[in-house]
């Protein structure tokens, strides 16, 4: 019997899944689907590899252990003559500890609980499946794959903030986050510009959380997230960088708490705070509104911003890869970061670009430039390959 393992990738309103086949070679797609929880009533939607429909379920309740059984009892109907062997799990933060993969035990889960107040929004969203599938099925092995882990090559100066060392010493530094993309998307890089491998390399993961890595040799030297997955670039709901005393004066002066800035700054900011209409990009291409405008501008702005930084770097800038929602499917967006930093020699073919082809480098450009759409589930099954591997 040949045995699969479901992935459970936890957004911030919804969560994709997907069955893969363990097969010797590579993880093989079976199904993949989303735990859409933007409605009332929560909707259950599974499609094929090739994206046809194969089931769907609305539940007149919320509850997360119903709606994971759910998943199971689907896995175990149509794809009962595989033996599903593990749950992978997408995980924001692994702190300094964890640096790959691992199973999830009693303690694991606690020390990773235990990090939420680093990323106060996600963290709990991407315990909430473990907990959830531990009470329904406890015999299953569990195995939590780490958005930090890709950066922990992070080094000095890079890794650190300019603050005393003691906090430092104490695990606050930069960490980075969307390191399970970054390293599916610099392993496709490798696959289809092997000479770019040893070059200098800006990977923009753009959706409604954002962040860009430097990379060379795929190995992190940069990223624009810090500590927590609220730094960097503007985001859907997300400020990014922003001048500490702003927090300062949020705090002595309009008297709001710790719980009320976060609030503000995790979930009332980015493109909809500047724009005061939407989150969501697709919303403010198409708006005529000059608060729109503003929005999509400073976030281009930052994202050139800060390609220029990670350039700095590395020390050049060789390629340039375009990925995440935003990034994949916004050419306009696309279009104008590349605007903003032609004076690095980056030019796009507007035909290619138009097109969302693969390669969208202009014929006068002195850096490659692609689109490279992100796959986390496989990333996550991978390392859950590798995981049940060792333990053999």
């Amino acid at each position: 019997m040949s045995e699969t393992a479901l992935v459970l990738n936890a957004g911030s309103s919804s969560i994709k899944f997907g069955l893969f086949e363990m097969s010797a070679a590579a993880p093989v797609l079976l199904c993949k689907g989303a735990l859409d929880e933007h409605e009332a009533r929560p909707r259950l939607v599974v499609k094929g590899p090739a994206g046809e429909d194969l089931f769907e379920k609305q539940r007149a309740d919320t509850d997360d252990d119903h709606l994971f059984a759910d998943v199971l009892t689907f896995v175990d109907e149509s794809f009962g003559d595989r033996h599903l062997r593990c749950i992978g799990h997408r995980i924001v933060h692994g702190g300094p500890d964890y640096s790959g993969p691992v199973e999830v035990t009693e303690d694991v889960y606690a020390k990773l609980d235990a990090l939420t107040p680093l990323a106060p929004l996600h963290q709990p969203r991407c315990l909430a499946p473990v907990r959830a599938v531990s009470a329904i099925r406890p015999e299953l092995t569990q195995i939590a794959c780490f958005d930090t882990a890709f950066h922990h090559s992070l080094a000095p100066p890079a890794s650190r903030f300019a603050i005393p060392r003691r906090y430092d010493e104490r695990g606050v530094r930069r960490y980075g986050f969307h390191g399970l993309s970054f390293e599916y998307v610099a392993g496709r890089l490798a696959g289809i510009a092997p000479h770019l491998v040893a070059g200098r390399t800006v990977i923009a993961h753009l959706g409604n959380g954002a962040s860009l890595c430097a990379l060379r040799n795929n190995r992190s030297l940069d990223t624009t997230m810090g500590l927590t997955p609220l730094d960097g670039l503007v985001m859907g709901t997300r400020c990014g960088t922003i001048d500490p005393g702003v927090l300062l004066y949020l705090q002595q002066h309009e008297r709001m708490s710790a719980e009320d800035v976060q609030h503000l700054l995790y979930q009332e900011s980015g493109l909809l705070g500047v724009s005061g209409i939407s989150a969501d990009m697709r919303t403010l291409l198409a708006s005529g509104e000059a608060a729109a405008r503003e929005a999509i501008d400073l976030f281009t702005i930052r994202v050139a911003q800060q390609v220029a930084a990670m350039a700095s770097t590395l020390q050049g800038l060789d390629c340039l890869v375009f990925t995440g929602g935003i990034g994949e499917h916004a050419k306009e967006i696309r279009s104008e970061i590349c605007a903003r930093l032609a004076w690095l020699g980056v030019r796009i073919d507007p035909v290619a670009n138009d097109k969302a082809h693969e390669a969208i480098r202009g014929r006068d450009s002195a850096v490659d430039v692609f689109i490279i759409p992100t796959n986390e589930e496989l990333t996550i099954a991978q390392h859950c390959a590798a995981v049940l591997q060792r333990a053999q």
